[in-house]
């Protein structure tokens, strides 16, 4: 076995995969419970202290979908662990080659141990990084057959009729079939009743001969207060849109409707799910019983595909450069622009919730706004942090360093003196008041220090931050405000995000007349940088 730093820092890593999560609703032990008793009875066994725990419930295939073991593989690139302990390195990645490879690297790069119940291995010695490499790969090979059979019978549950996802669509609840396995769809009558009311007023309107759209069907549901699936009493088109386009309510099972669609992307592995209309979806007759009658449902399909969802590759065409940054004051939402298609009128920004009470504004003079005030922050930051001069802070940073270097010392050797002092107790040299007396001091100074180191690093981080502000953020901000205007839509969207988090619009009275020039709003910017 490898041998270990007993001075070293240690953490554990936990997750909880979906065959764990099976197990347990048979009977089973907690899985995260179990593992970190193992852990730490391996920790005590090795003479070595566990000071982090990493603790994850997914059973996401790639890194990318598992946000702690990033944070994991992030520290342990920064040196922060000699050892990582997991009950077996199939825990670790059963992603696929790139993914362990990243993984392996990690370790090995860092000098990072990897630490089981059964063995230690050490990436920077040959055998132990093979055993290591083939391990990840038996895991990926098992993840496959796992999937594989949890696809095969979820798609003979689909075929017979079976509802095999853990969400049941608005109008149903999820219920557990009576005498054998698997779930069906039951009717919520409050619920069923509304859906029956949408695809009604889709199909023929209020007054059985003029049919409404879905904006007009939300704002009259949103009128009545009548509540969302989530218990909201917020409709949104798209929600209505889905539940005119489904057949569960009138029967039947759909699967694969949004299949995910893995694509690479500057080297970068992404997931979409477009929606496939029905073209490579499964429609089975399901268990549970109708909501909608056949015929109606077929109506309101045939009045849908007048108006046909829109091409997904026209959501890439960025129009508007402000687009996911301005969010609403009174509601949250993100503020959209609504385009003129004559030249009487420019282009505006609205919130598309239709009962919001913010009023709209000219999406020029917004946008002139936030980059009057990016203009202004450059000017105050060139003025107070005084750039030309800038280069004091580092030998500022260095002589704290120095003297914090200097005080953790100090505070080690006080600590060996703590300890000495049983041993001189112990010896007879010490009476137990001297001890006392002696401790007491010894405490007090060790205090002392120990605010002393906290000060300090407290000032290095503020110099360091503050250096990051004046070197990063604001050159950037000059390059951005130097050709902003020279840019397409695009561009100056992906830059402002790199500089600016959100944008808080509020404007909740319209313009006198004589003030369509004036802006009459207020807005709150939150920028990138570090404060």
């Amino acid at each position: 076995m490898s041998k270990l730093n007993l001075n070293g820092n240690y953490c554990m890593y936990l997750r909880k995969s979906r065959a764990d999560t099976e197990a347990e609703m048979h009977g089973e032990v907690e899985t995260l419970a179990r593992h970190r008793t193992i852990l730490m009875s391996t920790a005590k066994m090795l003479h070595i202290n566990i000071t982090k725990q990493y603790e994850e419930v997914v059973s996401g295939e790639t890194i990318a979908s598992r946000p702690v073991m990033q944070q994991l593989l992030i520290d342990i690139e920064n040196g922060d662990w000699n050892g990582v302990l997991v009950v077996e390195v199939e825990r670790l990645a059963r992603g696929d080659t790139i993914d362990q490879g990243i993984m392996a690297q990690a370790f090995k790069f860092s000098n990072t141990k990897i630490i089981t119940p059964s063995k230690t291995y050490d990436p920077n010695n040959e055998f132990d990084e093979e055993y290591f490499e083939f391990g990840l790969f038996m895991s990926r090979r098992e993840y496959k057959t796992i999937n594989r059979r949890l696809q095969a019978g979820r798609m003979s549950s689909i075929n017979e009729g079976k509802w095999v996802s853990n969400k049941a669509p608005y109008g149903f609840e999820r219920v557990k079939l009576d005498n054998e396995k698997g779930f069906t769809l039951s009717p919520i009558q409050s619920q069923a009743d509304i859906v029956k009311m949408i695809f009604n007023l889709y199909a023929y309107g209020d007054d059985g001969e003029n049919r409404i759209g879905v904006s007009l069907i939300c704002r009259k549901l949103n009128q009545l207060n009548v509540p969302t699936a989530t218990g909201n009493r917020e409709w949104l088109p798209c929600v209505i849109n889905g539940i005119l386009r489904n057949p569960t309510y009138i029967g039947k099972i759909r699967w694969n409707s949004r299949k995910t669609v893995k694509q690479s992307v500057n080297g970068v592995v992404t997931k979409t799910r477009p929606r496939n209309q029905n073209k490579d979806c499964t429609i089975v007759d399901g268990l549970h019983p109708a909501i909608i009658e056949e015929d109606l449902f077929n109506k309101v399909q045939d009045l849908l595909s007048y108006n046909p969802p829109r091409p997904v590759n026209t959501r890439n065409k960025i129009a508007n450069p402000l687009a996911g940054l301005v969010v609403c004051g009174n509601c949250n939402r993100n503020m959209v622009r609504r385009p003129y298609n004559n030249h009487t009128h420019a282009d505006t920004i609205i919130c598309p919730y239709p009962e919001c009470a913010t009023v709209a504004s000219n999406l020029s003079m917004v946008e002139d706004a936030i980059i009057e005030h990016m203009q202004q922050l450059v000017k105050d930051y060139e003025l107070n942090e005084s750039v030309n001069n800038y280069d004091s802070s580092e030998n500022n940073i260095s002589v704290k360093i120095n003297l914090l270097n200097k005080h953790k010392g100090e505070f080690q050797k006080l600590n060996k003196q703590k300890n000495s002092l049983y041993d001189l107790l112990e010896q007879g040299i010490y009476s137990n008041e001297e001890f006392t007396e002696r401790s007491q001091l010894i405490k007090n100074r060790i205090n002392e220090t120990i605010k002393l180191i906290d000060s300090l690093e407290q000032k290095i981080a503020d110099e360091q931050l503050r250096e990051k502000k004046v070197s990063v953020f604001i050159p950037k901000c000059k390059n951005l405000l130097d050709s902003y205007y020279d840019l397409n839509a695009a561009s100056k969207n992906s830059l402002l995000k790199e500089l600016i988090t959100k944008v808080v619009y509020t404007k909740n009275v319209k313009n006198k007349r004589g003030e369509g020039n004036i802006p009459t709003f207020e807005l709150t910017i939150y920028t990138n940088i570090i404060t």
